[in-house]
């Protein structure tokens, strides 16, 4: 199932289920509820899709599309492709810590500025070095603590697509003095448009936990930037869930995401040199069998 956030005629938003030929509203107050409901509320979901009849949908252009998740409980974001890793040191002149091949770091981003598909991102004051990531991050879907890689995938309620937006010269200039990124990264998180359940993604699994053949390209103004698969990943998803859960508890609405696909952000594909993204820029991150995530940039 592909699950969104909407809402219509000025109303709150609300939980519903995207088809093709339009939206299957659900009766729960918003899909952090659906979510802590889990394969029950997934089964009764199925059972309602089933008995639809075309008159219980409402037509796409009759509603706007919210972030899937509008309020997650915690935001931690990895930094999980090699491709990434080894690119983005290059750009500072450092070869990959040896660190990072013994275990997957995360930060925690902040879970109270997420902006969803076609939402304008704010150009922040503060830094003239704007950039985008594209990532793929998974929502918890029940409660864990010190969960195993190989059972990790049973904790995963779905998937969207990821956009840790970046202020690149406020975040050099924090992780210099040993700290961060922080600041340079807390002025927006973009996920959607929807999330996708497990179940639609079975034909793509690679065998590694969590981990599927998933196409992933970004492109500004139309113009194709960045390349990439899902599947290249070197922490599988499992691995990172493990990681996030060790002696802590993980809950219904917690957002893990993967870190950048290699090449998947300006400041690999320009050396750190820019040129950044400007007022006026529409960025589009897709993910097969995930969807498009589209966003404009406001103005300063």
């Amino acid at each position: 199932m592909r699950l969104v956030t909407f809402s219509m005629d000025g109303g709150l938003p609300g939980p519903g289920v995207f088809l093709p030929e339009g939206i299957f509203s659900l009766p729960y107050p918003n899909m952090l509820r659906l979510i802590q409901a889990g394969e029950t509320g997934l089964d009764e979901v199925r059972t309602a899709l089933g008995n639809a009849a075309a008159q219980d949908l409402i037509p796409h252009e009759r509603v706007r599309l919210h972030a899937p998740l509008t309020h997650p409980a915690s935001v931690r974001d990895f930094y999980a492709f090699e491709a990434h890793v080894r690119q983005a040191n290059a750009s500072r002149g450092r070869e990959v810590p040896q660190a990072w091949y013994e275990m997957p770091v995360f930060y925690f981003s902040n879970h109270q500025a997420i902006y969803g598909p076609n939402e304008t991102i704010p150009y922040p004051a503060y830094t003239e070095a704007l950039d985008f990531e594209l990532e793929l991050a998974c929502i918890i879907g029940k409660t864990g603590k010190n969960i195993h890689e190989n059972q990790a995938e049973a904790y995963i309620f779905g998937y969207t697509i990821f956009n840790d937006w970046s202020a690149r010269d406020i975040q050099r200039q924090e992780m210099s003095v040993g700290l961060g990124p922080a600041k340079g990264k807390d002025f927006a998180t973009s996920l959607g448009p929807w999330i996708v359940t497990p179940d639609e993604l079975q034909i793509c699994a690679t065998g590694r936990s969590g981990v599927y053949d998933l196409s992933m390209q970004a492109r500004i103004n139309g113009q194709p930037r960045s390349t990439g698969n899902f599947k290249d990943i070197y922490y599988s998803m499992g691995a990172l869930i493990s990681r996030a859960s060790e002696e802590v508890w993980l809950y219904p609405g917690d957002v893990i995401a993967s870190g950048t696909v290699g090449s998947g952000c300006l400041l690999e594909l320009t050396a750190g040199n820019g040129p950044w993204l400007q007022p006026g820029d529409v960025v589009e991150l897709e993910i097969s069998q995930l969807g498009v995530l589209h966003n404009p940039i406001g103005k300063r």
